[in-house]
Order: structure tokens, then sequence, then C-alpha cells
């Protein structure tokens, strides 16, 4: 089948609402599936890449390089003992994890990882998605949201003062990054004209090759077109999936494990496995929105006609996905922890403006695009890019100005009752501390600690 045909049946949701029952209940076996053994792979791969980053070997016992080992760790967690404590709600206890983990399979319903092919051994043609909608990203929007009740009913319901906390910073830090996730998108979608997964993919596989001054042919990916858009997304959807350096719900030093300190066996097993499903299905959003989905990678269609065809598509998807992915994994193993209140602060000060400017601009680009050239609309990106870069550099830079105009006050460490000696005028000292000297105690001890008292600050005047 021509793929230019693929493509416009795809856009149209002509190809969807077709298939038998039997169909439908094989795609969502398989989907089950590779979810699942993706997330194996994924837990292997993500400690095989950090044990390199660290001159450290990593899993490599168990199977074939290690790859078995993910699988040893879950046979270990289904045989452990399940643990409830007293104080927790045991119904929301148990269920939380299940919303979890379901709503992380659920999201990948609406995710294309192919065009229209054959069905093996049959003459069934269907599209490699399980189903699509008009507004299959706002699906997707919903059940990430849905997905945050299982982490803050799961840190409520253990009756612990760390899990409750976690919970808590969860819950703020998801929503306020799904905020700007969700701004991110509106450019996508005023771009495309369509909240359609498939749509959305078919919008950036034109049928017609534009090219720039007649010889340079133009980017369609909206990672290029959307450059800021993509850049929000990405540092969205790892704020999103609570993954290092964004990690905070889970920080060990101030929160034990977080909202899952209290969770073992099984129970456990599945927030681990939604932290996974929903790092794969965050890098398949974004390969899906902005990287073409799975079109073969931007000008091999020119040079191979069959790339798009079959299911070689399917081999392009997961390539740009793992790429995601490596990237989560890359900033685990090289970037440390935020602090909370700069992480939030970064969210609400920063990236929510600047995705409201960017969607004003990016209308403002669609509605007068016939009217003005390409270069004006790089200008004046360009300037606004230079504004920003601006006011972030004179925020700082004020900042510094004024800690070091105005001197600190003199502290007395005595005030208020709590005896805090200041630090010596000639800093630490080194050596053995004084004897200590009380008043009121016995007399042999009281002579002997003053006398050595009152040489010791005699020596230390003179030194001073």
């Amino acid at each position: 089948m021509n793929p230019l045909v693929i493509l416009r049946q795809v856009e149209d949701l002509s190809a969807f609402g077709q298939d038998s029952i039997w169909l439908i209940i094989g795609k969502t076996v398989v989907l089950f599936l590779v979810l699942v053994l993706l997330t194996l792979f994924l837990i292997w791969f993500e400690r095989r890449v950090v044990a390199r980053m660290q001159h450290r070997i990593g899993p490599n016992v168990n199977g074939p390089f290690g790859l078995l080992q993910s699988l040893a760790d879950g046979a270990k967690l289904m045989f452990k003992e399940d643990i409830i404590p007293k104080a927790a709600d045991k119904v929301v206890f148990v269920i939380a994890p299940v919303i979890a983990a379901t709503a992380a399979f659920v999201t990948f319903a609406v995710i294309p990882f192919g065009p229209v092919v054959k069905v093996p051994f049959t003459d069934t043609h269907t599209p490699l998605q399980l189903t699509d909608m008009p507004v299959a990203v706002l699906f997707v929007m919903a059940i990430a949201s849905i997905g945050i009740y299982g982490i803050v009913l799961g840190g409520w319901s253990s009756g612990s003062t760390y899990s409750l906390l976690g919970g808590l910073r969860s819950s703020a830090q998801m929503i306020s990054y799904e905020v700007a996730m969700g701004l991110a998108l509106v450019s996508v979608f005023l771009y495309s004209g369509t909240m359609s997964t498939s749509g959305i993919v078919a919008a950036q596989n034109p049928v017609e090759q534009e090219y720039w001054l007649d010889v340079i042919p133009v980017p369609s990916w909206y990672a290029v077109i959307l450059a800021p858009s993509f850049v929000i997304y990405v540092i969205a959807m790892i704020g999103e999936t609570n993954r290092a350096p964004f990690d905070l719900p889970e920080a060990e030093g101030e929160l034990v494990g977080g909202f899952h300190t209290e969770y073992s066996a099984m129970k456990f097993a599945m927030f681990f496995l939604a932290e996974y499903i929903n790092m794969a299905t965050v890098s398949a959003l974004a390969t899906t929105l902005f990287l073409g989905g799975w079109a073969a990678p931007w000008g091999l269609e020119h040079v191979w006609e069959g790339a798009n065809h079959g299911y070689w598509p399917v081999l392009w998807f997961f390539g740009k996905m793992l790429l995601f992915i490596f990237l989560f994994i890359w900033l685990r193993g090289t970037l440390p922890r935020l602090r909370y209140d700069q992480f939030m602060a970064f969210g609400w000060k920063y990236l929510i403006p600047f995705s409201l400017l960017w969607i004003v601009a990016v209308a403002s680009m669609r509605v007068l695009a016939d009217d003005i050239e390409t270069w004006h609309i790089l200008v004046a990106l360009g300037a606004l890019v230079v504004l920003l870069g601006a006011m972030f550099l004179f925020e700082d830079s004020g900042d510094a100005t004024e800690e070091d105009e105005v001197e600190p006050a003199p502290v007395d460490a005595f005030a208020g009752g709590f005896p805090v000696p200041p630090m010596p005028v000639g800093g630490a000292v080194r050596g053995a501390a004084a004897p200590l000297s009380f008043a009121g105690s016995r007399a042999g001890t009281v002579s002997g600690s003053t006398e050595s008292s009152t040489d010791t600050t005699h020596v230390a005047g003179e030194e001073n």
C-alpha cells in the first residue's frame, strides 16, 4: 500500500474502528507483553549504563550480559513477605499501586507504533495502534493525572509521616509540571491542527517536501520547528515522572523512600513498574509529537523508499523512544538532586510564563504566515531568546549586587537564651580543647579546673 495513502487513512481516523474483537484482544495482549518486557529491559539498561558512567560492571551474571537480572529481581519480589502497617488504611493501601500501574498501561492505547500493516498469515489490514480519537493527547494527559492519585493515596494510606510528605511532594510536583507540559503541547496542536496522535504524526510527514531557497530541504519534525516547546516538554516530562534530578518525592536523605516507604513485595513492584512504564510513555509521546512518530529518520525516506513500509517503522519508533530513555538515565547518573523550593520555583516562575509567551508567538506566526517572510520570524525568535536570556542574567546579577552592598548585621550569639559561643577571633583553634570549669563543683575539681582555665585563657589572650 502506498505510504501516502496510509498517512491519509490514519490522519482522518478512517482506519480505526474496523478491527474485530479478536484482533483488539490480540493487540491488547501484545501491547501488555511488550510493556512488561520493555520494563525488564529498561531496568537492566539503566543499571548497565549507570555502571559504565561510574566505572563499574553492573549486572552481568544472570543470563547473557546479565539480561535476566531484572527477571530474577521480579521473582524475588513475588516471594517476599507482603507487609501492611497497622496504622495503614488497608483498602486504599492495596488499591493505590493498582491505580498507578493501570494508568501507566492505559496511556499506551493511543500511541501509534506504525502505519497500517497486514496481519501475518491473514488478509487483514490494521494500524499498529490500539485506538485513536480526535482528542487522544488530552486522553493521555487525563490518564496521567489519574496516575497521580495512586502515588498520593499510597503515601496517605501508609500511616507514615515520610510517606505522607512524599505523596504531598509528588502531587504538587506532578501537577505543577503537568501545567508546563500541557502548555508545551498547545503549540503542537496549533501547528498540526489536530489532537489525534496519528494525525500529528501525519502532519510531521507532509506529502510534498518543502525546500528553503529551492535547495535545502526544510525539516518537518516539530522538534526543529517548535524547538522551545520541545525543550519545555523534555524538562517537564522528567519532572512529571519524578526522575532524577527531580526525584524529590523519593529523596533518601529527607524522606527515606518517599511515598512507597511502607510498601513491600508485589505492591512495591507495581509502583516500580508504573515508574518505568511512565518513563516509556512520556518518551513515546515525545517521539510521536516532536520526532515524527514512527516515520523513518528525517531524509532516509528519500534514499530508501521502503523505509516507511511494513513493520520497519516499529524499529524507528523504538529507536527514537530509547534515545529519550537514555537521556533519563544519563541525567540520573550526572546531575545532583535539586532543592525542592528551587525546583518548584523554576516550574512556576520560568517554564509556565515562557510557555505562555511561546504560545502567543506561535499563534501569531500561524495567523501571519502568509504576510511575513520566514527570516522575519527567525529574527523575532532570536530577539525573544536574547530578551529572555538578558532577564535571567540581570536577575542573577541584581541579587548578587544587593547581597554585596548590604552588610550583615552583628549577631549576638548568646541572644534568645541559646548559649552558642562565637568562633574565636583568630579562627578555629587547633589541638586539644581547653579543660572546662563549672561553678559550684567540688573543691578539688574547682581549684584544678579553675587554674587550668585561667592559664589557658591567659595564653589565648596573649596569642590574640
